[in-house]
């Protein structure tokens, strides 16, 4: 029953992401790309060939709401053994404090995007909103609440890249003190199908040649947890440690090696027609190159363990 209900799971995912990928295009070709490309909402009134879209992103919507409540669900029965007095001792106060004073700026900062966002729309003709020429761009005070309402999520964003760089290497100097691997969630793996968004920069590039969504199929990599769940709690001795070294200098040779071929094959440019499709596909490799190895990290150390198991419980 666990399976098959994973499988409807990936499958009413993947619906809804061509769902969305379908009416994104039909809003493109048959309705002067309403709802796909940034517009006023002040001025919007509702017509039938808006329907698909509106019917799409909320079946996404739903989607992504529905795999968070799982999420936490999952999580929550992981836990339910541990009682509420003990997890309240374990936490630290001042990190508690520290948490929610992030969390609550955050959403200030996310409300006044919005807010400025409004007023942009309603009282500046939706300068700093809408894709306009900054070539061409002169300051009026009527822009100070958007940039500064951005220059504050700007700097949010970095702040919260700082904390998860330092966490980062906090948890590698805390390694050699742990002897058990982390505790892994393996739904986390349907981050994955994050990486579909990638293909949203084929038409986003016939649009305003915007290239950026590619990058989203590094996202594929996140495949990777489905593995790395299946191992948490699982006790590094030097069997472990030697097969996660075996494991990441593989997945790196073969990721670097696919790079490596399309240095040479791109880096010619009489492959493709012009250069910006040269750039595309280099882009497209890279990304996919980089989500192979993030995937084959954690899938040939699975492999490793598990082979070795099998064998000496055969002996």
């Amino acid at each position: 029953m666990k399976k098959k209900k994973d499988v409807a799971l990936i499958i009413v995912g993947v619906v809804c992401i061509v769902l969305l990928l379908v009416s994104s295009w039909y809003s493109i070709t048959f309705n002067d790309s309403r709802l796909v490309v940034p517009m006023n909402f002040s001025e919007y009134t509702f017509c039938m060939k808006d329907l698909p879209m509106i019917c799409s992103v909320s079946l996404f919507c739903l989607y992504i709401l529905y795999l968070s409540i799982l999420l936490v669900k999952g999580i929550i029965k992981k836990n339910q053994n541990q009682s509420l007095n003990q997890c309240i001792q374990k936490i630290n106060p001042k990190l508690k404090k520290k948490a929610a004073a992030i969390i609550i700026a955050g959403i200030v900062c996310i409300v006044l995007l919005f807010v400025s966002s409004w007023y942009s729309i309603t009282f500046n003709e939706s300068r700093l909103v809408v894709p306009m020429n900054f070539s061409e761009y002169t300051f009026c005070m009527k822009d100070l609440p958007m940039i500064c309402s951005v220059s504050l999520l700007c700097l949010y964003i970095f702040y919260l890249c700082v904390l998860l760089i330092k966490g980062i290497i906090k948890n590698n100097k805390s390694q050699f003190s742990n002897q058990y691997t982390r505790k892994i969630n393996p739904k986390l793996g349907y981050l994955g199908f994050l990486g579909l968004i990638g293909f949203l920069g084929f038409w986003s590039y016939g649009i305003d040649k915007t290239i950026f969504p590619f990058i989203f199929f590094m996202f594929f990599g996140f495949f990777g947890f489905f593995y790395e769940g299946k191992m948490s709690g699982t006790l590094m001795d030097e069997m472990y440690k030697e097969n996660k070294l075996k494991a990441s200098a593989k997945a790196n040779k073969i990721s670097l090696g696919i790079i490596f071929l399309s240095l040479i094959i791109l880096g010619q440019g009489r492959i493709m027609v012009n250069l910006d499709f040269t750039l595309i596909a280099f882009v497209i490799v890279v990304a996919l190159a980089i989500a192979l190895e993030i995937f084959l990290n954690q899938y040939l150390l699975y492999r490793y363990d598990h082979s070795e198991q099998i064998e000496e419980s055969e002996e």
